[in-house]
Parts: structure tokens; sequence; C-alpha cells
């Protein structure tokens, strides 16, 4: 029960955090800094993929309808949500998954954390970069796009995790 409750203040933190936040900030470059991708990527290890892909269509719908992007975020955060158990077991430790652990930066080490979410996170980049051009005609802008937000958004997600998640006792 306590693991839908803090699911159910993260979901709303994470939507507040995008729409009244993240959204409002101009970086440049044509960087977006979108955190939706965290929240997806810190479900736990053996929630359903059907509820995982709810979760995520549900968070993207509602960042879409605040940022006018017409199912961009929705269809980018399904998609990814949809990867994640492939990614998982592409990354997974040879002993399995601890099902006490989370998949956050503490309790999985960096190389894991960069591997998994970096695939993911270059996965929803790309998807939400590609769709939002819809052409090939500035292929190198979007490119660009889906490097440098890869970065920051990476960067940033680190930073929540060290400021909002504590470390789990070994």
């Amino acid at each position: 029960m306590n693991i839908i409750i803090v699911g159910f203040f993260r979901f709303i933190l994470f939507v507040f955090l995008q729409i009244f936040i993240f959204n409002q900030i101009e970086l440049g470059f044509g960087i977006h800094l979108l955190m939706c991708p965290l929240y997806v990527f810190l479900l736990p290890f053996e929630i359903n993929l059907f509820v995982s892909m709810a979760l995520a269509f549900g968070m993207g719908a509602i960042v879409d309808v605040f940022s006018n992007t017409y199912g961009l975020h929705a269809s980018s955060l399904l998609l990814m949500a949809y990867l994640r158990p492939i990614i998982f077991k592409f990354f997974s430790p040879r002993e399995e998954y601890d099902p006490l652990k989370t998949p956050t930066y503490y309790d999985m080490g960096h190389l894991w954390y960069f591997s998994a979410f970096g695939a993911l996170l270059l996965i929803h980049n790309s998807w939400f970069f590609i769709l939002e051009a819809f052409s090939f005609k500035s292929f190198l802008y979007t490119l660009q796009k889906i490097i440098l937000s890869f970065l920051i958004i990476y960067l940033f997600s680190l930073l929540m995790q060290v400021f909002f998640f504590r470390r789990s006792k070994k």
C-alpha cells in the first residue's frame, strides 16, 4: 500500500514539475528539459508492463494537454515504458534484480544506471525529436537536440536523485 501512495505522489510531483517548471525553462540550442522519462524509469522492477504503459501514457497525455504538444510526450513515454523491461533484461546483473532495490543510481550503480537509463533516454529523445520535426530536412539540428537534451536530462536526473533519494542501507 505504501508503494502505491509513494507512486501516486511521485506521479503528481513529476507532472507538476514538468508542466510548471521544466517546460518554462529555455536553455537554448534546442534543448528541452524533459524529466518525465525519469519517472517511467524509476518505476519498480516488478511492475506489470500494462500498468507501467498506462502510467506512462497518462503522464504523457496530461503533459501534452498542458504543453500543447499533441501526443509527443504520450507516444515517447509509451515507447519507453514498452521497451523498459527489454532494456532491463539486457542490462540485468547475473544474479537478477533484487526486489528490495529500485532502479536508482544509488541502488544499481553508475555503470548500470548510465547504460540502462542512457539507452532508454536516447530512445525516448530520438522518438520525441524526430516526431517533433517530422522531417529529415533539418536532420543535423534534430540530432543536436537529441544529443544536447540527452546530456542535460541525464545530468538533471542525477542531481534529482542526489537531492531527493536516500542511499539504501547495505
